[in-house]
Parts: structure tokens; C-alpha cells; sequence
């Protein structure tokens, strides 16, 4: 028997394990298989195989039952997930249902989640821009929160490194807000979006109006060949699954990349329960996983632990995984495990109308938009609140048909397409500011069907939030005004924090161990083989949609700690 729980342990023991399957999680199973360790990548929902799990993906919008609407009765038993703009008939299947995972608003939020391999990199809006040193600089020069351990300088070859191998459409524009990368041929701006850059320019001298930067194959490379993808084909139906991979997932990049390699195993319906410390050994050695379908309870071993669970179920984990060592939850000998989460404050929008350019129209789809980078609090403190916000920005001419009439002149008014103004519209994306009260912590009493701890959230908006909506509907609606546009109006659309999907924090890194839970390489202080490089290990939050942040921090985690484990450190 001795010799059957050795022979049992010895195969369920790997060098590496990644808890997560998403952006981050595939970014770490890919590179850490490519240095030939043996990868177990756990995942707590079901197997989607690229292209063959992407049901919806060629389907026309009759061929739905609701014409991709969903019935009452859907939205009705899910208040949180109908609230995402991509949860429809043909991507439900993708989101968690909000009765398979409950969770306590302590304040009202929104977590939106998709357990399922590929996690959410096959629901995600795909924008991808770098952080530039004035992000990093924020926390020590407003001291709103810790201070970064890194900078620019650190996380720029593997910007790189990511957006060579992702693939990421844009325009070399020059910013020093917004460094540039490395690029695919860009998307272009639309008549009426490139008139409103020409204005802005002309009226301010530190606002930019640019095409965004996007995980979309536009002009495919070689390495995006070999990985079995091809041209986006600006279809704009992306959070169905994209047969064609031609914009970035783990589905159909990173998860086969490391399959190919021959060094990973994937774990579906794997829900992980905690990270296993020895206090005998004084380390890590593992993780304790719940078999989502039996209900069994089992041990992984390895030599690495990579935490990608996605921001909140990461601090969710590390909270439930307690020993004598860390009766806290692991690595929090700080206390600040579960606080100073983040998030991105999307509630203002603005419309109007431009009466120009009444010659032009569009042709086709586009997967991408205009952007507007920070421009507030940049070179210094301007204003009654701190940090600063980015802005989507659009342009789409109205169209409209006459459906006065009944039968065939009906069809034929139909049919007969009229023109309108341009549509001109704007987005806020806000970087709220990391607050001790802002927290998640596990329910004493309330448990999941697997007999874990519900995650409780407590997370809102401030005093802060509401002056730097108040001044995005200022400055935003002086730059239409400016650039002649007509029917401006400013909406809050009071959204719940969550709904912006780009939660943050919680694990975050810096200088001190008395008040970060990891160092600059992603790597918990106070248990060295566990690293955490998703949403949770972010120490500010920026303007910048934070995902190609992720897969850099990812990628160089991995690359230091494998030299760390072949030089004996681990």
C-alpha cells in the first residue's frame, strides 16, 4: 500500500502547475512549457476546443430562436450576467450563470465571470495598450496607494515579447502617455473620427485622438501562422469564438502552443480549492482540487505554482488556502490580502451629432474603435481629484428607413435605406483609486456547492469617482462642442462597479513585505515558489485596459522564476 501512495503521488506530481486557464494562465502555461517543465494547467470549468466548442460562431440571425435576443426568463434568473453587454443568445454559453456561483454584494457589484478553458479571453473587447512610466510613477507621486516595484523599463521587452506572438493591430503614434509597441498593420479612422482628431489637435496641445491598439490578425506573421491562425475577418461577432482565430485567445493561441510541446496537461472541471503549505518542509508543495463532477477531493504536487484564476477567485483561493504558517490565507503576513481592490469606472458616455461629410458613408465592419489616452494629472496635478481617465471615441453614420406603410410597399420602404447625421459617441474608462475599504474576504457561514467560503465584495465608488466623471463630461463635451457637433448629451449610466470587468488587486505587489503581498516578480514574498500574475497582483490600476499587462507579466514571471529553479533558489 506504502508503495501504491508513492507511485499515486509520483503521477499526480509535475514540475510546474497554473491555476487558470485565461489570458494569464495561458500566457504562463505557454511559456513555461516551452522551457520543457512538465505543466499541469487546472481549470475549474468545462473543455472548449478551438473552433470545434464554438457553437454559435456560423450561425445566422435567423437561425436564432430569439434573433440573438434572450428571453425574459434568462435575464430574468440572471440580473448580474444580463447586465454585460456581450451576454446574448449566441454567447451565454461562455458566461457563468449567476445562480452556479454565488457570491455576498456587500456593496452592489458585478462579477462577471466565464469558467471555462479560455476563461474570458474569448468574451474580452480585445483593446491592448501599454502602460507608460507616468502609470507606474502614480501611486509614489499622489501616494494613493504603495509604490510600484517596477517601471517601464522592466515590463517593456515583454510588452514586446507578447505583442509579437498575440498579435496587436495600431499605429506608431509617438505618445509618451501611450508607449508604442509592436505592430500589425493599423485599423483606420473614419472620415468624421480622423475631422476630430484634426480638431483636437488644433485646439490642445496634449490630447490625441488615435485608432486603437487591438488583438486582431490584421496582416498575420509567421509566428501567427504556425499557430494555426489566420486574417481577422472583421465579422464583429468575436464573443461567439473565432473559428479563424483571428483575434487573440488562449482557445487559439497559447493553450495549443503549449499542448504542442507535448510538456502540458489540461485539467478540466477542476476547481481549486487551495494551495497546499507543508509546515514541515516550510514551503509550497501543492494544490488541493475538488473534482467538479465527483465531488472528490485530490492533491497536485509541483515545484511552481502559478495563480491565474482571474482577479477575484485568486484572492478567494489564497484567503482559503490556510496552514499554521499563514493562518490569514497564504502569504499574507501584510494583513492586505483581499484589500485595495480596484477597478475601471465606465459609467459616463456622450453623444452627439455631426452634420458634415454627408457625401460619406462606411463600408463594412470594423473590430476596433477610436481612443482618447489619459491627458488628465499627467505632468502634474491639475485638478480636485487624482489620476485621470481614458475615453473611447466613434464615429457612425444614422440611417433610418420609412415604416409608415404595410405590406409589399412596407418591404420596399424597408429596403430602401435613408442617411442621416453622423453619430458621434464617447466612453470613460476611469482609474479608481486602490482604498483599504474597498476589500473581498470569504463568508464565515455561507458556502458553495463544493464547500467553499461564498467570496464576499465590498467595493464601490467615492468622492473621487464622481468629480472625475463630472470633469470627463466636461472636457469631452468642450472637445464635441469645439469640433461643431450637435445634440450633445452627457449620460451616467450608474453602472455597478464589476460591470467594466477589469477588477484589480487584492495580491498587489511592492517594495515592502509589511505592505504588499508580492515582490517585482510577481513572486509572494513570504513563499517563494508561488507567483501571481493575473488582475489581483496589480498595485494601481492605470487608465489602460489592463489585459496585455497581464500576458507581459506572465511571460516574465515565468522567465525568472525557471532560472530561479534551475539555480536552486525554489
Amino acid at each position: 500500500m506504502a508503495n501504491f501512495n508513492i507511485d499515486s503521488e509520483k503521477a499526480r506530481t509535475y514540475d510546474a502547475i497554473v491555476i487558470g486557464s485565461g489570458i494569464s494562465g495561458g500566457w504562463s502555461a505557454k511559456e513555461l512549457t516551452e522551457r520543457g517543465l512538465k505543466t499541469l494547467v487546472l481549470e475549474r470549468g468545462r473543455d472548449v476546443q478551438h473552433i470545434t466548442d464554438y457553437p454559435t460562431t456560423n450561425m445566422q440571425p435567423w437561425e436564432f430562436d430569439h434573433r440573438e435576443r434572450l428571453p425574459k426568463a434568462i435575464t430574468d434568473a440572471n440580473p448580474i450576467a444580463s447586465r454585460c453587454y456581450n451576454f446574448k443568445e449566441s454567447s451565454q454559453h461562455f458566461f457563468v450563470k449567476d445562480n452556479e456561483h454565488p457570491y455576498v454584494q456587500e456593496k452592489p457589484f458585478d462579477w462577471l465571470r466565464g469558467y471555462q478553458v479560455g476563461g474570458k479571453s474569448l468574451l474580452w473587447a480585445r483593446q491592448t495598450q501599454r502602460w507608460s512610466q507616468f502609470d507606474f510613477d502614480g501611486p509614489a507621486r499622489d501616494k494613493f496607494a504603495v509604490e510600484w516595484p517596477i517601471g517601464y523599463k522592466d515590463i517593456a521587452p515583454w510588452y514586446s515579447h507578447v505583442e509579437k506572438f498575440a498579435g496587436i493591430t495600431g499605429n506608431k503614434d509617438g505618445i509618451d502617455t501611450l508607449p508604442d509597441g509592436e505592430f500589425l498593420k493599423p485599423h483606420d479612422l473614419n472620415c468624421v473620427e480622423k475631422y476630430f482628431k484634426e480638431s483636437v489637435a488644433k485646439q490642445y496641445k496634449d490630447r490625441h485622438i488615435i485608432i486603437g491598439r487591438a488583438a486582431h490578425l490584421t496582416d498575420p506573421q509567421q509566428i501567427h501562422l504556425d499557430q494555426g491562425r489566420a486574417k481577422c475577418q472583421h465579422r464583429v461577432i468575436c464573443e461567439r469564438g473565432c473559428p479563424f482565430g483571428g483575434y487573440f485567445s488562449s482557445n487559439a493561441s497559447t493553450i495549443p502552443w503549449a499542448m504542442k510541446t507535448g510538456n502540458m496537461t489540461l485539467r478540466p472541471h477542476s476547481v481549486v480549492h487551495s494551495v497546499i503549505y507543508d509546515d514541515k518542509k516550510q514551503k509550497v508543495t501543492g494544490v488541493r482540487v475538488i473534482d467538479a463532477n465527483t465531488k472528490e477531493m485530490m492533491e497536485f504536487f509541483a515545484n511552481i505554482i502559478f495563480v491565474n484564476a482571474a482577479a477575484l477567485n485568486t484572492n478567494l483561493i489564497l484567503m482559503n488556502s490556510i496552514s499554521s504558517r499563514f493562518p490569514n490565507g497564504l502569504g499574507n503576513d501584510s494583513g492586505v490580502l483581499g484589500k485595495y481592490v480596484a477597478f475601471h469606472n465606465y459609467r459616463a458616455s456622450i453623444s452627439g451629432e455631426y452634420e458634415g461629410f454627408l457625401d460619406s458613408t462606411t463600408d463594412g465592419k470594423r473590430p476596433n474603435s477610436g481612443y482618447i489616452p489619459r491627458f488628465r494629472n499627467v505632468y502634474k496635478q491639475e485638478t480636485d481629484f487624482l489620476r485621470g481617465y481614458a475615453a473611447g471615441f466613434g464615429a457612425n453614420r444614422m440611417t433610418y428607413s420609412d415604416r409608415s406603410d404595410i405590406g409589399e410597399s412596407l418591404k420596399a420602404s424597408l429596403l430602401d435605406t435613408k442617411y442621416g447625421n453622423w453619430s458621434v459617441g464617447s466612453h470613460m474608462m476611469g482609474e479608481t483609486i486602490p482604498k483599504e475599504s474597498n476589500y473581498v474576504a470569504l463568508d464565515k457561514e455561507l458556502k458553495d456547492a463544493y464547500g467553499m467560503p461564498l467570496l464576499k465584495i465590498n467595493v464601490g465608488y467615492d468622492d473621487n469617482d464622481e468629480k472625475m466623471i463630472k470633469d470627463y463630461i466636461e472636457q469631452v463635451s468642450e472637445m464635441f462642442t469645439n469640433a461643431g457637433f450637435k445634440n450633445i448629451r452627457a449620460h451616467d449610466g450608474h453602472r455597478n462597479p464589476g460591470n467594466d470587468i477589469h477588477e484589480m488587486g487584492g495580491v498587489r505587489m511592492g517594495k515592502d513585505p509589511k505592505t504588499s503581498i508580492l515582490n517585482k516578480w510577481n513572486q509572494m514574498h513570504a513563499a517563494k515558489n508561488v507567483f501571481v500574475t493575473d488582475g489581483a497582483s496589480m498595485t494601481s490600476t492605470s487608465t489602460q485596459n489592463p489585459s496585455l499587462t497581464y500576458m507581459a507579466f506572465s511571460a516574465r514571471s515565468v522567465d525568472y522564476a525557471v532560472k530561479q529553479m534551475k539555480a536552486k533558489n525554489l
